[in-house]
């Protein structure tokens, strides 16, 4: 057998990290009240009616959808960033339904044609996906939460930026200044930027608008963009607000020349949304009652988890915004995650999230509302023995 006919199919690619929790999640499960988990962002409420109604009704589906999204879905989606995202005048031609944002997140640096010698920068602490969308192009990721912080010869081989405010895990939130310092240093090196916002919605204290604080700014908000889209490109989930991460609905918007390429692209390789999804999405995008509701639900249970966890002895920081509460309690990762184990409580470890994670664990807002209100109990409990 030739050395060619001998070589392993597949992609080499390192294990997926969750893996490693089987033995936290199997000591958390003996616990008598059972497992609390919490360490996975999966939503568990109820998909809104309005949306499952429109999905329905867009059932009897039998030709193929548009990549490009219908005509009705864009329109939709130009209308919530006006309404919703202080970004109004949008070109609905640069709008593009994606089959959810982790898809778009993996492929992205492939579809911009970037390969071996090319810069993709994620934030410091970050969503491994950013990660292996590099990978997957044969592209090089670079961790940083500012461009001036590389050396000039990597700056030199920048060609996508990726933010991600709010962010997943830190929940932190890049202010309007900031965003417009690294559009203009990232336009100046002629990157794109890709700004992955599918919390938006989600901003607490200063950034919750129904508590008198400001919306959370979008990288096409033209205090950001100086007034155009060039070279940007935002990213949205309806899986957050929505309760739809099992429909996978998604878009991208911005930089008509881009989203043109980027349907290109997808026509060829068949990366289409259903057709009855694109629909649930644009019921879903006109429709804000549900999302305030489902947010209120998430105000309440991280008003539990807060005082609870710093009673445990973490110390939350930044978790401006999203489901995930960023927590240390000072000591090795894999200690804290034993510890809340042995409560019956399962939370995701901040080292998943880059060397600067170490030390810290992801505590998410997605569990029931009995789920949520048992593991304040017992972390109040823990704190007293």
């Amino acid at each position: 057998m030739s050395a060619a006919a001998s070589r392993a199919f597949g992609l080499d690619l390192p294990e997926y990290p969750w893996d490693a929790m089987a033995p936290y999640q199997r000591r958390a499960a003996e616990h008598p009240d059972g497992a609390v988990n919490l360490s996975i962002g999966t939503p568990v409420d109820p998909t809104p009616a309005v949306v499952r109604d429109a999905l329905a009704a867009a059932s009897d589906a039998p030709g193929y959808p548009t990549t490009h999204g219908t005509a009705d879905l864009r329109a939709a989606v130009v209308d919530w960033f006006a309404r919703r995202r202080n970004v109004s005048g949008l070109d609905p031609a640069a709008v593009l339904p994606t089959v959810g944002s982790k898809e778009l997140v993996a492929w992205l640096p492939l579809l911009l044609g970037l390969g071996e010698g090319d810069v993709v920068v994620r934030p410091v602490v970050a969503y491994p996906t950013y990660d292996m969308g590099a990978v997957f192009a044969g592209a090089t990721a670079v961790a940083a939460d500012h461009l001036s912080d590389l050396d000039e010869q990597t700056r030199s081989r920048v060609r996508l930026v990726w933010v991600n405010s709010p962010g997943n895990p830190t929940g932190i939130v890049r202010s309007a200044e900031s965003l417009r310092t690294l559009v203009e240093e990232a336009r100046a090196l002629g990157a794109v930027v890709a700004s992955d916002e599918c919390y938006a919605e989600l901003g607490w204290g200063q950034w919750d608008p129904a508590e008198g604080g400001e919306p959370v700014p979008s990288i096409l908000d033209p205090r950001i963009s100086g007034g155009s889209t060039d070279s940007l490109l935002a990213v949205y989930s309806l899986s957050k607000q929505s309760n739809m991460a099992g429909y996978r609905a998604a878009f991208t918007a911005g930089d008509p020349a881009l989203i043109a390429n980027l349907v290109n692209s997808r026509k060829h390789a068949g990366m289409i949304v259903p057709a009855p999804v694109q629909a649930a999405m644009a019921a879903a995008l006109r429709d804000d009652a549900h999302v305030a509701a489902q947010k209120d639900l998430y105000r309440s249970r991280r008003n539990l988890l807060v005082p609870a966890l710093e009673a445990f002895g973490l110390k939350i920081e930044h978790s401006e915004a999203g489901l995930y509460l960023w927590a240390s309690a000072g000591e090795d990762t894999w200690s804290t995650v034993a510890r809340f184990a042995e409560l019956g409580i399962v939370v995701g470890p901040g080292v998943f999230y880059g060397d600067a994670g170490a030390g810290y664990v992801r505590i998410a807002l997605t569990g029931t509302d009995e789920g949520i209100r048992a593991a304040a109990e017992r972390l109040h409990a823990g704190s007293q023995e």
